[in-house]
């Protein structure tokens, strides 16, 4: 591990988890709820997660989806940066084929210079919606154009991040701002640093790239739990160490709620799961009440889905949902544990990483 990174980790509060523990927020928007109430939720998820000690704080790209309001990280980020001080921020992540990397390099640097040293940049190739939606953001229906030119994007977007492109490059004179060219300029000072890259990914192509590159890497369990321990064995093997890291340094996104009442938990992870269901099946809503989803009449098919994919979600008590964190690290080696939780209320989701949080011993909020 590199000394950033290493010194990004040192001093993590862990209490008597194993590895730090972070949160991936989706902004879930639950039904009879608005926008507003779920990015106000997400202020008081940060704010409580920064008390409580977990140690960084993603907000994941998608679109056209009316039960996610995270369809613009960077604008998010930068409202939870002005209430917090310490937690970092990033964005788990952006989809870099929607977007310009100098877009992308503009955007973090300015969230740089509004939290500085504390903001990452992690990256992914998926669009984050549906075909036709993606075509309507890259304004081409060549999708596949853009997740193949996703390492090109990439080279492209840390040039721009170090202001490094060589002479003669047709954007040698372009400048990402704020940036490191403000260094430069007569009697400039730019922040020695820059939003470290993190490539996302829930199959073997991302955990390969991030491993060519000697980057940190993300897995996304929590919707691709088959494809966990392979991705994060290519990623290990295949690693070269790089000016970032000396070793490998993996998380893991992982479904998690907790409830002081298991039976709370499963009515709450069956409205999330339906959720699933309608938007698997090209019906996406907001994110239905538990009394809803123990209303619905689900079909076999629909049930089979559900137990499926509840299987991957970690929920009970704050004790069962420690053990099962436990057990998914030790099965899994990551060196840090991301938690999502979903849930239709927002006053759910908070509990669940103050209930988390309890069972680990994180210190007490205030």
């Amino acid at each position: 591990m590199s000394d950033d990174v290493a010194g990004e980790i040192r001093g993590t509060t862990r209490g008597t988890a194993p590895v730090p523990l972070s949160v991936l927020d989706l902004v879930t928007v639950g039904a009879g709820r608005t926008a507003s109430d779920a990015l106000r939720t997400s202020v008081e998820i940060a704010r409580l997660a920064e008390a409580r000690g977990y140690h960084r704080y993603w907000v994941a790209e998608h679109h056209s989806m009316p039960g996610v309001a995270s369809s613009s990280p960077a604008v998010i980020l930068a409202h939870l940066a002005a209430h917090t001080e310490r937690i970092r921020l990033g964005s788990g992540g952006v989809m870099l084929p929607n977007h310009a990397p100098l877009v992308i390099a503009e955007q973090f640097g300015t969230l740089e210079a509004m939290a500085p040293g504390r903001v990452d940049l992690g990256l992914g190739r998926a669009p984050g919606t549906d075909g036709a939606t993606a075509a309507a953001l890259r304004r081409t229906d060549r999708l596949n154009e853009g997740a193949d030119d996703f390492p090109q994007q990439l080279v492209e977007l840390t040039r721009f991040l170090d202001d490094d492109f060589p002479d003669g490059h047709p954007y040698r004179r372009i400048h990402a701002v704020p940036g490191p060219v403000q260094a430069t300029s007569p009697g400039g000072v730019q922040s020695p640093h820059r939003p470290p890259i993190w490539l996302l990914g829930s199959s073997g192509f991302s955990a390969r790239l991030a491993a060519t590159l000697g980057l940190p890497f993300a897995f996304a369990h929590h919707f691709s739990a088959q494809n966990t321990i392979p991705a994060l064995e290519l990623y290990r093997q295949t690693f070269r160490p790089s000016e970032v890291l000396a070793e490998p340094y993996a998380l893991i996104g992982v479904s998690a709620l907790a409830t002081e009442d298991e039976k709370e938990a499963r009515r709450q992870v069956l409205a999330a799961a339906l959720n699933m269901v309608r938007l698997r099946t090209g019906r996406p809503g907001l994110v239905p009440t538990p009394e809803e989803a123990e209303a619905y009449d689900f079909s076999p098919m629909e049930r089979d889905f559900v137990e499926s994919w509840n299987a991957n979600v970690i929920h009970g008590t704050p004790d069962a949902v420690r053990a099962g964190l436990d057990d998914l690290q030790k099965r899994t080696g990551a060196d840090e544990l991301m938690i999502t939780a979903n849930a239709h209320g927002g006053d759910v989701r908070l509990r669940s990483y103050e209930l988390i949080a309890d069972a680990y011993g994180l210190p007490a909020a205030g």
